[in-house]
């Protein structure tokens, strides 16, 4: 199990008031090797951590819009 003690943790800055938000802590890439990804309404609950590589890929098909409906 990884060890989130020291994530920081971030909203992104098009992040809106409609509570539809996750925070992100990459600052555990040097240490843990991950990115963790939580449910903003919901700090205390569990984190998602994916690889790097994973992080980057996700944040590039959003980009370009490959999950829009």
């Amino acid at each position: 199990m990884i060890d989130l003690a020291g994530a920081v943790w971030r909203t992104s800055s098009r992040s809106n008031d409609q509570g539809l938000c996750v925070e992100v802590a990459d600052n555990l890439v040097s240490s843990a090797g991950v990115v963790a990804v939580r449910d903003s309404k919901d700090p205390a609950g569990p984190a998602l951590t994916v690889s790097p590589p994973g992080w980057t890929a996700f944040v590039d098909a959003i980009r370009v819009g490959r999950f829009l409906a």
